[in-house]
C-alpha cells in the first residue's frame, strides 16, 4: 500500500475554491465533498482538502493563519518539464490565481509560484534527471564538460 498525501488547506469561499482548482485540470472526489470540504484530486496519491475555515478550525487548538498575510506550507509539485511549469501557471492565472513572485531559473531547477484566490502558495518546478538523482553539483559539472 502506498502512502497518500492529504495537503489541508483553509478557504473563505468554497465554490470559488472548487472552482479554481477544477480549472486547473484537477477533479473533485464527490465522495468525500461536502458542504464544508472538498476533496481534489491532484494525483492518484496527492490530495487537496479544501475546508470552510470554520470547519478548518474543529481540527485544531491552534488559530487558523491567513493565507493572504502569513504562509503556514507551500506546497511545491514537480513537473515533467519547463514547459508544463508554464503551462500549469497558465492555467492558474486563467483560473484566478496570482503569480506573487518572477521565475526561478537555477540552471539545474525552473520554477514558478502561483497562489490561489484565498492566498495558499504552491510551487510548480521542473528538475533536470541528473540534479535530481545526484544533486545540483554533479549537473554543473556535467554543464561544465559540454
Amino acid at each position: 500500500m502506498s502512502t497518500k498525501i492529504f495537503v489541508n488547506l483553509p478557504t473563505t469561499d468554497l465554490e470559488r475554491a472548487k472552482s479554481f482548482f477544477t480549472g486547473l485540470g484537477w477533479e473533485i472526489n464527490p465522495n468525500f465533498t461536502d458542504d464544508n470540504a472538498a476533496c481534489v484530486v491532484i494525483d492518484e496519491d496527492i490530495y487537496l482538502m479544501i475546508l470552510k475555515r470554520e470547519f478548518f478550525a474543529t481540527f485544531t487548538d491552534k488559530p487558523i493563519a491567513d493565507p493572504k498575510t502569513s504562509l503556514q506550507v507551500e506546497t511545491a509539485l514537480s513537473s515533467e518539464s519547463r514547459e508544463t511549469v508554464d503551462r500549469m501557471l497558465e492555467k492558474a492565472l486563467a483560473a484566478g490565481g496570482t503569480e506573487p513572485r518572477p521565475v526561478q531559473d537555477y540552471g539545474f531547477m525552473y520554477a514558478r509560484d502561483f497562489e490561489d484566490p484565498d492566498g495558499n502558495l504552491f510551487s510548480v518546478l521542473y528538475m533536470d534527471p541528473v540534479a535530481q538523482e545526484k544533486g545540483p553539483e554533479a549537473y554543473a559539472a556535467e554543464q561544465g564538460a559540454s
